[in-house]
């Protein structure tokens, strides 16, 4: 099963993400990668950088920077491959965002299709 690591930090770093964060989060990336799970990952530009897209019929409306105000922002995010639930949470907690933040664990949807109605329905059998 995929899962996707949204990664959450408490607060953002006006000055930039300390040294000693930088070096535990690559530490904490090679690690990973070297339990061949993790797929791919990266740090994401702060909210001030966003872009939210919308549309209404044929007018894409745009509007800059973070879309909602919110205390709590996406810095980054991770995905990753495990046979368990309890093994990517122990790969999440793991991470060095955990203990300024959290990590959100999202599994990923195999198939479209299993987002339909159908679907539903089956699993309430």
């Amino acid at each position: 099963m995929k899962y996707l690591l949204l990664i959450r930090p408490d607060h953002d770093y006006p000055d930039g993400v300390p040294d000693e964060t930088i070096r535990k989060t690559e530490a904490w990336v090679a690690d990973v990668k070297a339990r061949g799970v993790h797929l791919t990952g990266g740090a994401l530009q702060p909210p001030a950088q966003s872009t939210a897209v919308r549309r209404s019929g044929a007018m894409v409306v745009t509007t800059d920077g973070p879309f909602a105000e919110s205390k709590e922002q996406m810095g980054g995010f991770d995905l990753i491959e495990c046979d368990t639930l309890e093994e990517a949470i122990e790969i999440a907690a793991g991470h060095p965002v955990t203990e300024v933040g959290m990590v959100e664990i999202r599994p990923m949807v195999e198939e479209f299709r299993s987002l339909g109605r159908q679907a539903v329905a089956d699993r309430t059998l």
